[in-house]
Protein backbone atom coordinates (compact mmCIF):
# COMPACT_ATOMS: atom_id res chain seq x y z
CA UNK A 1 0.00 0.00 0.00
CA UNK A 2 2.83 2.33 0.95
CA UNK A 3 4.60 1.41 -2.28
CA UNK A 4 1.51 2.39 -4.30
CA UNK A 5 1.25 5.65 -2.42
CA UNK A 6 4.93 6.34 -2.98
CA UNK A 7 4.56 5.71 -6.72
CA UNK A 8 1.51 7.96 -6.87
CA UNK A 9 3.32 10.73 -5.02
CA UNK A 10 6.36 10.31 -7.29
CA UNK A 11 4.13 10.50 -10.37
CA UNK A 12 2.44 13.64 -9.04
CA UNK A 13 5.79 15.24 -8.33
CA UNK A 14 7.05 14.42 -11.82
CA UNK A 15 3.89 15.90 -13.33
CA UNK A 16 4.26 19.02 -11.21
CA UNK A 17 7.93 19.37 -12.15
CA UNK A 18 7.07 18.98 -15.84
CA UNK A 19 4.37 21.64 -15.57
CA UNK A 20 6.75 23.99 -13.77
CA UNK A 21 9.49 23.39 -16.33
CA UNK A 22 7.11 24.05 -19.23
CA UNK A 23 5.65 27.12 -17.53
CA UNK A 24 9.09 28.43 -16.61
CA UNK A 25 10.43 27.82 -20.11
CA UNK A 26 7.55 29.63 -21.75
CA UNK A 27 7.89 32.50 -19.27
CA UNK A 28 11.57 32.83 -20.12
CA UNK A 29 10.76 32.68 -23.81
CA UNK A 30 8.26 35.50 -23.33
CA UNK A 31 11.05 37.56 -21.78
CA UNK A 32 13.72 36.82 -24.38
CA UNK A 33 11.61 36.25 -27.49
CA UNK A 34 11.66 39.29 -29.85
CA UNK A 35 8.94 41.70 -28.78
CA UNK A 36 6.32 42.81 -31.29
CA UNK A 37 4.71 46.22 -31.29
CA UNK A 38 1.78 45.33 -33.54
CA UNK A 39 -0.34 42.35 -34.48
CA UNK A 40 -0.68 42.63 -38.26
CA UNK A 41 -3.46 40.05 -38.39
CA UNK A 42 -5.54 41.70 -35.65
CA UNK A 43 -4.54 45.24 -36.67
CA UNK A 44 -3.91 46.39 -33.13
CA UNK A 45 -1.08 47.32 -30.80
CA UNK A 46 0.22 44.55 -28.57
CA UNK A 47 0.73 44.95 -24.82
CA UNK A 48 4.35 45.36 -23.72
CA UNK A 49 6.01 44.02 -20.60
CA UNK A 50 5.96 46.54 -17.73
CA UNK A 51 9.01 47.86 -15.94
CA UNK A 52 9.71 46.35 -12.53
CA UNK A 53 9.17 48.94 -9.82
CA UNK A 54 8.58 48.60 -6.11
CA UNK A 55 5.28 50.47 -6.33
CA UNK A 56 3.92 48.28 -9.16
CA UNK A 57 4.81 45.10 -7.28
CA UNK A 58 3.20 46.31 -4.04
CA UNK A 59 -0.07 47.49 -5.64
CA UNK A 60 -0.31 44.40 -7.86
CA UNK A 61 -0.32 46.29 -11.18
CA UNK A 62 2.93 44.66 -12.27
CA UNK A 63 1.53 41.13 -12.35
CA UNK A 64 -1.70 42.32 -13.96
CA UNK A 65 0.18 44.10 -16.75
CA UNK A 66 2.64 41.21 -17.04
CA UNK A 67 -0.20 38.74 -17.64
CA UNK A 68 -1.67 40.93 -20.39
CA UNK A 69 1.73 41.32 -22.04
CA UNK A 70 2.47 37.60 -21.76
CA UNK A 71 -0.74 36.83 -23.66
CA UNK A 72 0.23 39.22 -26.45
CA UNK A 73 3.94 38.36 -26.60
CA UNK A 74 3.54 34.59 -26.27
CA UNK A 75 5.91 32.64 -28.59
CA UNK A 76 4.17 31.28 -31.69
CA UNK A 77 1.05 33.15 -30.62
CA UNK A 78 -0.51 33.21 -34.10
CA UNK A 79 -0.19 29.43 -34.44
CA UNK A 80 -1.85 28.86 -31.08
CA UNK A 81 -4.62 31.31 -32.00
CA UNK A 82 -5.27 29.36 -35.20
CA UNK A 83 -5.36 26.02 -33.33
CA UNK A 84 -7.76 27.38 -30.74
CA UNK A 85 -10.08 28.93 -33.34
CA UNK A 86 -10.27 25.73 -35.38
CA UNK A 87 -10.84 23.66 -32.23
CA UNK A 88 -13.61 25.96 -31.01
CA UNK A 89 -15.50 25.99 -34.33
CA UNK A 90 -14.96 22.48 -35.67
CA UNK A 91 -14.21 20.60 -32.46
CA UNK A 92 -16.51 22.14 -29.84
CA UNK A 93 -19.01 23.33 -32.46
CA UNK A 94 -19.03 26.89 -31.17
CA UNK A 95 -20.94 29.34 -33.33
CA UNK A 96 -18.41 32.18 -33.23
CA UNK A 97 -14.84 33.10 -32.36
CA UNK A 98 -14.42 36.46 -30.63
CA UNK A 99 -17.79 37.55 -32.04
CA UNK A 100 -16.91 36.52 -35.62
CA UNK A 101 -19.08 33.84 -37.24
CA UNK A 102 -19.23 32.05 -40.59
CA UNK A 103 -22.25 32.20 -42.86
CA UNK A 104 -22.64 31.46 -46.58
CA UNK A 105 -18.87 31.29 -47.05
CA UNK A 106 -18.42 34.69 -45.39
CA UNK A 107 -17.02 35.85 -42.06
CA UNK A 108 -19.32 38.33 -40.34
CA UNK A 109 -19.43 40.18 -37.04
CA UNK A 110 -22.09 39.53 -34.43
CA UNK A 111 -23.55 43.01 -33.78
CA UNK A 112 -26.53 41.96 -31.67
CA UNK A 113 -28.10 43.57 -29.73
CA UNK A 114 -29.23 46.85 -31.27
CA UNK A 115 -27.87 49.67 -29.13
CA UNK A 116 -30.70 52.16 -29.46
CA UNK A 117 -28.95 54.88 -27.44
CA UNK A 118 -25.98 54.66 -29.80
CA UNK A 119 -28.21 55.14 -32.85
CA UNK A 120 -29.92 58.06 -31.13
CA UNK A 121 -26.51 59.56 -30.42
CA UNK A 122 -25.55 59.33 -34.10
CA UNK A 123 -28.82 60.98 -35.11
CA UNK A 124 -28.33 63.74 -32.54
CA UNK A 125 -24.79 64.38 -33.77
CA UNK A 126 -26.08 64.67 -37.35
CA UNK A 127 -28.84 67.01 -36.19
CA UNK A 128 -26.28 69.16 -34.38
CA UNK A 129 -24.27 69.48 -37.59
CA UNK A 130 -27.42 70.47 -39.44
CA UNK A 131 -28.44 73.04 -36.83
CA UNK A 132 -24.95 74.55 -36.66
CA UNK A 133 -23.97 74.67 -40.32
CA UNK A 134 -26.82 73.69 -42.66
CA UNK A 135 -29.98 75.29 -41.29
CA UNK A 136 -31.11 78.41 -43.13
CA UNK A 137 -28.95 77.55 -46.17
CA UNK A 138 -30.04 76.33 -49.61
CA UNK A 139 -28.27 72.96 -49.38
CA UNK A 140 -30.08 69.70 -50.12
CA UNK A 141 -29.62 67.09 -47.40
CA UNK A 142 -29.76 63.30 -47.84
CA UNK A 143 -29.43 60.37 -45.45
CA UNK A 144 -28.47 56.76 -46.22
CA UNK A 145 -27.39 53.73 -44.18
CA UNK A 146 -25.05 50.97 -45.34
CA UNK A 147 -26.11 47.58 -43.90
CA UNK A 148 -23.47 45.21 -42.59
CA UNK A 149 -23.27 41.64 -43.89
CA UNK A 150 -25.46 40.36 -41.08
CA UNK A 151 -28.45 41.99 -42.77
CA UNK A 152 -28.19 39.48 -45.60
CA UNK A 153 -27.49 36.53 -43.30
CA UNK A 154 -30.69 36.89 -41.24
CA UNK A 155 -32.62 34.17 -43.04
CA UNK A 156 -29.77 31.63 -43.18
CA UNK A 157 -28.12 32.36 -39.83
CA UNK A 158 -28.97 30.87 -36.44
CA UNK A 159 -28.01 34.08 -34.66
CA UNK A 160 -30.39 36.52 -33.03
CA UNK A 161 -31.67 38.97 -35.60
CA UNK A 162 -30.55 42.57 -35.52
CA UNK A 163 -33.54 44.91 -35.92
CA UNK A 164 -32.35 46.96 -38.89
CA UNK A 165 -35.75 48.50 -39.55
CA UNK A 166 -35.84 49.85 -36.01
CA UNK A 167 -32.33 51.24 -36.38
CA UNK A 168 -33.30 53.10 -39.54
CA UNK A 169 -36.47 54.39 -37.93
CA UNK A 170 -34.63 55.72 -34.87
CA UNK A 171 -32.04 57.47 -37.03
CA UNK A 172 -34.67 59.13 -39.21
CA UNK A 173 -36.64 60.24 -36.17
CA UNK A 174 -33.55 61.83 -34.61
CA UNK A 175 -32.47 63.39 -37.92
CA UNK A 176 -35.61 64.13 -39.98
CA UNK A 177 -34.00 66.78 -42.20
CA UNK A 178 -32.21 64.23 -44.38
CA UNK A 179 -34.12 62.82 -47.35
CA UNK A 180 -33.98 59.05 -46.90
CA UNK A 181 -32.22 56.99 -49.59
CA UNK A 182 -32.70 53.21 -49.10
CA UNK A 183 -29.67 51.15 -50.12
CA UNK A 184 -30.22 47.66 -48.71
CA UNK A 185 -32.08 46.37 -51.77
CA UNK A 186 -29.19 47.32 -54.06
CA UNK A 187 -26.78 44.95 -52.29
CA UNK A 188 -26.30 41.24 -51.55
CA UNK A 189 -23.97 39.27 -49.31
CA UNK A 190 -21.62 38.70 -52.28
CA UNK A 191 -21.05 42.45 -52.59
CA UNK A 192 -18.86 42.36 -49.45
CA UNK A 193 -15.38 40.95 -48.94
CA UNK A 194 -15.56 37.43 -47.49
CA UNK A 195 -12.96 38.18 -44.81
CA UNK A 196 -13.70 41.83 -44.11
CA UNK A 197 -16.51 44.12 -43.01
CA UNK A 198 -16.33 46.37 -46.07
CA UNK A 199 -18.04 46.18 -49.43
CA UNK A 200 -16.40 45.62 -52.82
CA UNK A 201 -16.12 48.72 -54.99
CA UNK A 202 -16.57 46.75 -58.22
CA UNK A 203 -20.02 45.68 -56.94
CA UNK A 204 -21.28 49.16 -56.05
CA UNK A 205 -22.40 50.67 -59.34
CA UNK A 206 -26.08 49.99 -58.64
CA UNK A 207 -25.77 51.43 -55.14
CA UNK A 208 -23.99 54.53 -56.43
CA UNK A 209 -26.62 54.94 -59.14
CA UNK A 210 -29.35 54.89 -56.47
CA UNK A 211 -27.68 57.71 -54.56
CA UNK A 212 -27.10 59.75 -57.72
CA UNK A 213 -30.62 59.18 -59.00
CA UNK A 214 -32.21 60.55 -55.83
CA UNK A 215 -29.79 63.49 -55.80
CA UNK A 216 -30.63 64.17 -59.47
CA UNK A 217 -27.16 63.54 -60.85
CA UNK A 218 -25.66 61.45 -63.66
CA UNK A 219 -23.91 58.11 -63.18
CA UNK A 220 -20.20 57.64 -63.82
CA UNK A 221 -19.76 56.09 -67.26
CA UNK A 222 -17.12 53.95 -68.97
CA UNK A 223 -15.74 52.36 -65.82
CA UNK A 224 -13.01 49.74 -66.17
CA UNK A 225 -12.30 47.13 -63.50
CA UNK A 226 -8.63 46.66 -62.60
CA UNK A 227 -6.79 44.46 -60.11
CA UNK A 228 -5.13 46.25 -57.20
CA UNK A 229 -4.15 43.31 -54.95
CA UNK A 230 -4.37 39.55 -55.42
CA UNK A 231 -4.45 38.29 -51.83
CA UNK A 232 -6.36 40.46 -49.39
CA UNK A 233 -7.03 39.20 -45.87
CA UNK A 234 -9.59 41.36 -44.12
CA UNK A 235 -10.00 42.31 -40.49
CA UNK A 236 -12.27 39.34 -39.73
CA UNK A 237 -9.60 36.90 -40.90
CA UNK A 238 -7.17 38.26 -38.33
CA UNK A 239 -9.65 38.66 -35.50
CA UNK A 240 -11.04 35.14 -35.84
CA UNK A 241 -7.70 33.42 -36.68
CA UNK A 242 -9.67 30.92 -38.79
CA UNK A 243 -7.99 29.45 -41.89
CA UNK A 244 -9.36 31.35 -44.89
CA UNK A 245 -8.25 32.11 -48.42
CA UNK A 246 -7.13 35.52 -49.60
CA UNK A 247 -9.28 37.42 -52.09
CA UNK A 248 -8.59 40.08 -54.72
CA UNK A 249 -9.12 43.82 -54.37
CA UNK A 250 -10.38 45.42 -57.57
CA UNK A 251 -10.97 49.08 -58.35
CA UNK A 252 -12.99 50.96 -60.94
CA UNK A 253 -11.50 53.77 -62.98
CA UNK A 254 -11.89 55.86 -66.11
CA UNK A 255 -10.52 59.10 -67.55
CA UNK A 256 -12.52 61.20 -65.09
CA UNK A 257 -11.22 59.44 -61.97
CA UNK A 258 -7.64 59.36 -63.19
CA UNK A 259 -7.63 63.16 -63.45
CA UNK A 260 -9.06 63.76 -59.97
CA UNK A 261 -6.84 65.01 -57.16
CA UNK A 262 -7.49 64.52 -53.45
CA UNK A 263 -6.20 67.06 -50.93
CA UNK A 264 -5.97 65.65 -47.42
CA UNK A 265 -6.32 68.52 -44.95
CA UNK A 266 -4.92 66.49 -42.06
CA UNK A 267 -1.44 65.99 -43.53
CA UNK A 268 -1.62 68.60 -46.32
CA UNK A 269 -0.91 66.00 -49.00
CA UNK A 270 -2.37 65.85 -52.51
CA UNK A 271 -2.81 62.35 -53.92
CA UNK A 272 -4.89 60.49 -56.46
CA UNK A 273 -8.19 58.73 -55.83
CA UNK A 274 -6.37 55.45 -55.24
CA UNK A 275 -3.33 55.22 -52.97
CA UNK A 276 -1.18 52.26 -54.03
CA UNK A 277 1.17 52.64 -51.05
CA UNK A 278 -1.65 51.53 -48.75
CA UNK A 279 -1.80 48.14 -50.45
CA UNK A 280 1.33 47.08 -48.56
CA UNK A 281 0.18 48.62 -45.28
CA UNK A 282 -1.70 47.22 -42.32
CA UNK A 283 -5.12 47.64 -43.98
CA UNK A 284 -5.08 47.41 -47.80
CA UNK A 285 -8.70 48.66 -47.92
CA UNK A 286 -7.19 52.10 -47.25
CA UNK A 287 -6.18 51.99 -50.92
CA UNK A 288 -9.48 53.79 -51.51
CA UNK A 289 -9.11 57.54 -50.85
CA UNK A 290 -6.10 56.74 -48.58
CA UNK A 291 -8.46 55.41 -45.91
CA UNK A 292 -10.36 57.30 -43.26
CA UNK A 293 -9.06 60.83 -42.81
CA UNK A 294 -10.62 63.81 -41.08
CA UNK A 295 -11.29 65.98 -44.15
CA UNK A 296 -10.42 65.39 -47.79
CA UNK A 297 -11.29 67.56 -50.79
CA UNK A 298 -11.59 65.92 -54.21
CA UNK A 299 -11.22 68.18 -57.23
CA UNK A 300 -12.72 66.92 -60.51
CA UNK A 301 -11.37 68.98 -63.43
CA UNK A 302 -13.56 67.08 -65.90
CA UNK A 303 -16.71 68.65 -64.43
CA UNK A 304 -17.20 72.39 -64.97
CA UNK A 305 -20.65 72.78 -63.39
CA UNK A 306 -19.23 74.14 -60.15
CA UNK A 307 -21.55 71.84 -58.19
CA UNK A 308 -20.27 70.43 -54.91
CA UNK A 309 -21.09 67.37 -52.83
CA UNK A 310 -20.31 67.13 -49.12
CA UNK A 311 -20.28 63.63 -47.61
CA UNK A 312 -20.28 62.85 -43.90
CA UNK A 313 -19.07 59.28 -43.82
CA UNK A 314 -17.18 56.42 -42.17
CA UNK A 315 -14.71 54.00 -43.79
CA UNK A 316 -17.36 52.47 -46.09
CA UNK A 317 -17.60 55.78 -47.91
CA UNK A 318 -14.00 55.57 -49.14
CA UNK A 319 -14.79 53.11 -51.92
CA UNK A 320 -18.16 54.44 -53.10
CA UNK A 321 -17.43 58.18 -53.10
CA UNK A 322 -15.26 57.96 -56.28
CA UNK A 323 -18.33 56.57 -58.07
CA UNK A 324 -20.31 59.75 -57.24
CA UNK A 325 -17.94 62.19 -58.94
CA UNK A 326 -19.42 62.47 -62.45
CA UNK A 327 -21.57 65.56 -61.90
CA UNK A 328 -19.55 67.29 -59.18
CA UNK A 329 -16.63 69.66 -59.62
CA UNK A 330 -15.72 69.16 -55.97
CA UNK A 331 -16.49 66.57 -53.31
CA UNK A 332 -15.63 67.31 -49.68
CA UNK A 333 -15.38 64.22 -47.50
CA UNK A 334 -15.72 64.58 -43.71
CA UNK A 335 -15.29 61.92 -41.04
CA UNK A 336 -16.48 63.24 -37.68
CA UNK A 337 -14.66 60.44 -35.87
CA UNK A 338 -11.49 62.43 -36.53
CA UNK A 339 -12.59 66.06 -36.60
CA UNK A 340 -14.84 68.04 -34.29
CA UNK A 341 -18.04 69.28 -35.98
CA UNK A 342 -17.29 72.69 -34.48
CA UNK A 343 -14.36 73.05 -36.90
CA UNK A 344 -16.25 72.13 -40.08
CA UNK A 345 -17.00 75.77 -40.88
CA UNK A 346 -13.28 76.45 -41.12
CA UNK A 347 -13.07 74.21 -44.19
CA UNK A 348 -16.51 74.27 -45.83
CA UNK A 349 -18.85 77.13 -46.68
CA UNK A 350 -22.29 75.63 -47.09
CA UNK A 351 -24.06 77.17 -50.06
CA UNK A 352 -26.07 75.35 -52.72
CA UNK A 353 -24.39 71.95 -52.17
CA UNK A 354 -25.73 68.44 -51.96
CA UNK A 355 -24.97 67.08 -48.48
CA UNK A 356 -25.03 63.32 -47.91
CA UNK A 357 -24.88 61.66 -44.50
CA UNK A 358 -23.70 58.13 -45.29
CA UNK A 359 -23.21 55.83 -42.30
CA UNK A 360 -22.73 52.09 -41.85
CA UNK A 361 -24.77 50.11 -39.32
CA UNK A 362 -21.47 49.18 -37.65
CA UNK A 363 -20.76 52.84 -36.85
CA UNK A 364 -24.35 53.56 -35.85
CA UNK A 365 -24.28 50.76 -33.28
CA UNK A 366 -20.96 52.07 -31.88
CA UNK A 367 -21.35 55.80 -32.44
CA UNK A 368 -19.37 56.82 -29.35
CA UNK A 369 -16.46 57.37 -31.74
CA UNK A 370 -18.31 60.27 -33.39
CA UNK A 371 -17.22 63.63 -32.00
Amino acid sequence: MNMKQDKKQLRNRIQMICIMVVWGSLTLLCWFFPKKELSESERRKLSQFPKVTRASIINGSYMENFEEAAKDQFPMRESFRRIRAVTDIYGFQKKDVHGIYQTDGQLAELLYPLRETSVEHAGEKSQDIYDTWLADTDVKVYLAVIPDKGYYAEETSDYLNFDYEKMNRILQEEFPEGEWIPLADTLTMEDYYATDSHWRQEKLEETADRLLEVMGKESLQGLEKKLALEDFYGVYAGQSALPVNGEPIYYLTNDVLEQCQVYHVENEKTLGIYDTEKLTGRDPYEFYLSGSTAIAVIENPSCTTGQELVVFRDSFGSSIIPLLLQSYSRVTVIDTRYVSPELIGDYVTFENQDVLFLYSTILLNESETMR
